[in-house]
């Protein structure tokens, strides 16, 4: 059931030398422009928001004033996933290698590959790559590794960027999308480390060959972090697979009673829909999306409103601050979450709870409280016969305390993955 592309040669012990990455893949093809590839393959974006990558690129191309900057996004602030990581560690190249292949396509000047400071073990990883890697023709771009702090919305494309201009991590009102990014006033292409990984195959292999697996919307393979129920393990797999089939290979052994699927910003759903496909098509009849590739499997003992609780008071510790919704609607959310998880005063905060989802919902500068809004709704649904026992002053108390991974800091979030 899996099937290895990008993360090929994983685990290994030491990521792959620029000499065993050629032995492995072959050189990066020379050829200028790789757009057409890239719109035959179907390649969407790994980041998390699924935007064609052949579109993307089209679009960027089509700017006046060209293109100067590709930025390889491997901020990875979300601590249900570690895909990222796991790939840099492995074929590191192979990220540089799509973010070469990107540059050549736009003309563009420089490469930036963005990973968090509070991460120095993978950014000497990163280094060490750059330092390896051949020197080429003039008109080749110059790369180099840039530390952004290791927030959660310091991975949001816009907030990077900003960071880039800037160095302030506040992610940018943009009403429509896609939207031109820039740094200075150039035009800037940020794709995330697996999307790059993606596109060196795709250069290398064409799209015919990348179609190869997946589904006909959503082709390829995706790199998927699966926790909750079981340690943290990442395994690649054609988008399509089962759910089920997922978690069991990364051991998951009895049937979990939900899922949080694309991460904190995502959503529960209820284990009987495990048999769907890890696909947006698949997923969508549930208001569910395949994300950044984010399993999380709830066991049977787990209390899933007390877990959403955790999510969402660590993630109004992750805002911005820069709006009403995030500095004072996510804290009340977590407020009203904690009281409903104890049991206390329950009835009424149920009310309340759902009345101040409604509030906050599409007014925040960014899409950080959306996503909070979407979180709890989804648990509300999915743990509905739970939440009326807890309304009703009769809480999980037998339940298990934690399962999902919910840091108190990002410095203890590192030290407890890798």
């Amino acid at each position: 059931m899996s099937l290895h592309r990008v993360l090929t040669g994983a685990p290994r012990s030491a990521p792959a030398t620029y000499a065993e990455h050629v032995a492995q893949f072959g050189e990066l093809p020379r050829t200028a422009d790789i757009t057409k590839e890239l719109l035959a393959s179907g390649l969407t974006g790994h980041g998390g928001a699924a935007f064609p990558t052949g579109k993307k690129v089209e679009l960027l191309k089509n700017q006046r004033h060209g293109v100067q900057f590709v930025v390889v996004n491997a901020m990875e602030g979300e601590p249900a996933s570690m895909k990222d990581r796991v790939l840099l560690s492995t074929n590191p190249h192979l990220v540089i290698d799509g973010a070469v292949a990107l540059a050549n396509t736009l003309d563009a000047d420089q490469v930036i590959i963005c990973v968090p400071r509070d991460r120095p073990q993978l950014a000497a990883i990163v280094q060490r790559a750059i330092e390896e890697r051949p020197s080429r023709a003039r008109r080749d771009a110059r790369i180099e590794l840039q530390t952004p702090p290791g927030r959660y919305v310091a991975g949001e494309e816009s907030a990077l960027v900003h960071w880039l201009n800037d160095k302030e991590t506040l992610p940018q009102y943009r009403p429509t999308r896609p939207a031109i990014l820039t740094i200075g006033r150039s035009a800037t292409l940020v794709d995330n480390a697996e999307t790059c990984a993606h596109v060196a195959l795709i250069a290398r292999y064409g799209a015919p060959w990348f179609r190869q697996v997946g589904t006909a919307n959503r082709p390829g393979t995706a790199v998927v972090t699966v926790s909750g129920a079981v340690k943290p393990a990442v395994t690649e797999v054609p988008y399509g697979t089962p759910i089920i089939d997922i978690a069991r290979e990364c051991g998951v052994t009895n049937p979990p009673q939900a899922f949080l699927l694309a991460g904190f910003g995502g959503v529960w759903i209820d284990g009987a829909e495990a048999h769907r496909g890890f696909d947006d098509d698949s997923l969508r009849p549930i208001k569910a999306t395949t994300g950044a590739g984010i399993v999380v499997a709830l066991p049977l003992n787990a209390c899933g409103i007390r877990e959403t609780a955790r999510i969402v008071r660590w993630m109004a510790g992750e805002s911005a601050r820069q709006c009403g919704p995030c500095a004072f609607g996510l804290p009340a959310l977590a407020d009203d979450l904690e009281l409903l998880a104890s049991g206390r005063r329950a009835e009424q905060t149920l009310s309340r709870l759902q009345s101040r989802a409604s509030v906050i919902e599409g007014r925040g500068a960014c899409r950080h409280p959306d996503g909070v809004v979407r979180l709890v709704r989804s648990a509300l649904e999915v743990f509905a016969a739970d939440v009326v026992r807890h309304a009703n002053g009769n809480p999980c108390v037998h339940a298990q305390s934690t399962v999902v991974h919910v840091p108190a800091t990002q410095r203890e979030e590192e030290l407890e993955w890798q």
